[in-house]
């Protein structure tokens, strides 16, 4: 991945503002969309600097690597916004089942989480990552006097996880260690 890549973020929240912070900081431009409209996120933009974009979400999702950071009960209206193919998406999701969190589990029965959202996204590369960590740790440097952070990170696909780590440890999300393959 180069330190100029396009990535996609779908949600503003406070999960997808610390991605899309962390991504330009680093070299990346990001495209952030959301549920409500470019002319919502224009203050939070504006904050981020001028390698961040406001589009709508289904600009937001073009890209080749897209963060998804939206309620998790809001993902079945995503399968509309892009052909989902071969793209690699991070899924920062939790089964919340509610726009709070701990308010209850979204029944999904017998699958995952993330299998749950890879069938609504067809043919997407899901890696599943992020979701156990508070947006202000992913937005901390991962070096800090308790020891390091490191970010979890899980699917399918071997060259998608690879992506997804490679792509962790340059915007700092997390450093691997000499036991990860990342």
């Amino acid at each position: 991945m180069s330190a100029h890549r396009t990535i996609g973020v779908l949600g503003a929240g406070e999960v997808g503002q610390a991605v899309a912070d962390k991504a330009i900081r680093h070299g990346h431009e990001v495209l952030i969309g959301n549920s409500r409209g470019p002319e919502t996120l224009e203050a939070l933009v504006d904050r981020l600097g001028p390698k961040a974009r406001a589009v709508t979400a289904e600009e937001a999702a073009k890209p080749e690597l897209v963060f998804l950071s939206v309620p998790f009960f809001a993902v079945p209206e995503l399968t509309r916004l892009t052909t989902w193919s071969g793209k690699i998406v991070v899924d920062t999701t939790n089964q919340f089942a509610a726009a709070s969190p701990y308010r209850g589990r979204y029944d999904v029965g017998d699958l995952t989480g993330s299998e749950w959202v890879a069938g609504h996204l067809p043919g997407a590369r899901v890696v599943k990552a992020l979701n156990t960590l508070y947006a202000p740790f992913i937005a901390a440097d991962p070096r800090h006097a308790e020891g390091r952070l490191v970010a979890f990170y899980a699917g399918d696909d071997a060259d998608a996880k690879a992506a997804v780590g490679r792509l962790a440890g340059r915007i700092r999300i997390r450093r691997p260690g000499p036991w990860q393959s990342a």
